[in-house]
This record gives C-alpha cells, sequence and structure tokens, in this order.
C-alpha cells in the first residue's frame, strides 16, 4: 500500500512539474513574440551594439557578457590610425623599449599584432579569436593616441539578449541597440 501511495505521489509530482514548465516555456515564448512583434510594428529590427565615442574601456564588457569569451572585440579603423611606432594602444604607455615582447605591450591576450612598414610606421591588425574585450588597448589609444582602436559587438558571436548583460554595468551609458542593417559604428560614423 505505501508503495503505491509513493507511485501515485511520483506521478502526481511529474504531471504537476510538466504543467510548471508548460507555463514557463509559453510566458517565455509570449514575451519573445511580444518583443518580436513591437521590432516588427516600429518596422526596425535592432542589435546591442556600443556606441564608441562614449566607451572608455573599462573592462566591464569581459566581466559581464553572457558568453564564454566575451561578443565584444576590438576593431580597428586604419583610415584614422597613424601608424605610429610608439602606439599606446599596443604598448604600455611607459615601455622598457619598444620591442614586441609581453613584457611591453598593453593587451594581455597579445590580440595585436605589430607590423613593420617603413621607418618609423608599424601598422597594427587585431587577432579576434585571442581578443576578450578588456578594452586596455581602447583606453591607451583613447588616453595618448588618436582613438582608431575601439570596442565592438561582434554580431556573429552575440547571442542578442534580450536584455544585454553589459548593457546595466556600463559606467558610460555605451551600449545600446542599433538597426540591425548598419550594426557597427566606427568612431567616424558616430
Amino acid at each position: 500500500m505505501k508503495e503505491r501511495k509513493q507511485q501515485v505521489d511520483r506521478r502526481n509530482f511529474i504531471k504537476s512539474g510538466g504543467r510548471w514548465m508548460a507555463v514557463v516555456g509559453l510566458g517565455s515564448a509570449a514575451v519573445g513574440l511580444c518583443a518580436r512583434s513591437r521590432m516588427a510594428k516600429s518596422g526596425t529590427i535592432t542589435v546591442w551594439q556600443i556606441d564608441p565615442t562614449k566607451c572608455i574601456g573599462c573592462g566591464n564588457c569581459t566581466r559581464f557578457c553572457v558568453q564564454n569569451t566575451s561578443a565584444v572585440k576590438c576593431f580597428h579603423n586604419h583610415r584614422m590610425c597613424g601608424y605610429c611606432k610608439l602606439c599606446t594602444g599596443f604598448f604600455d604607455p611607459n615601455p622598457i623599449e619598444t620591442e614586441n615582447g609581453a613584457e611591453n605591450q598593453i593587451c594581455p591576450t597579445a590580440a595585436i599584432r605589430r607590423r613593420f612598414i617603413e621607418d618609423p610606421h608599424f601598422e597594427y591588425v587585431i587577432d579576434a579569436d585571442l581578443c576578450i574585450g578588456c578594452g586596455k588597448c581602447v583606453e591607451g589609444c583613447t588616453s595618448f593616441g588618436n582613438g582608431s582602436l575601439f570596442l565592438q559587438i561582434d554580431q556573429s558571436l552575440c547571442k542578442q539578449c534580450n536584455q544585454c548583460a553589459i548593457e546595466p554595468n556600463c559606467p558610460s551609458h555605451a551600449i545600446h541597440r542599433r538597426p540591425a542593417g548598419s550594426p557597427y559604428c566606427l568612431k567616424s560614423d558616430s
């Protein structure tokens, strides 16, 4: 008799658990449909993006992004770059010397590659696979350089969460929604 009662209790538990799961699932679907419906009515589908004119390179993009490795990556506007020998987005502002050694670089993952062009010019290229979106290069480039390095949310990596986990933690309010048709904003067109 006791065994029969345990089976009934398990069945009821599973039935009620299934009902609650269905309710939660329907609620989530309704929220998603409402958001899509609102975007469809406005005629604009939007994506999360960083306004590079407001970004201060604080590092919160690395800490708060829901991805294991942040969807935020450093981008480089080569048209703005001065191709400097001493780039403060690449080097520590007080480097021991201007050599490519890790002890002189500001990027903790060596995601910025430096290539000699001609004296005194160097090209700086971002390896997106190594970039973690920490913003150290952006801070250096903005503080001492012309700001050609800036952070953007890589749309191929972003989950487009209904509420971006980084946005409420951005001290400069640089993260906002942008039309999906033009998801990236360069410093020059912000």
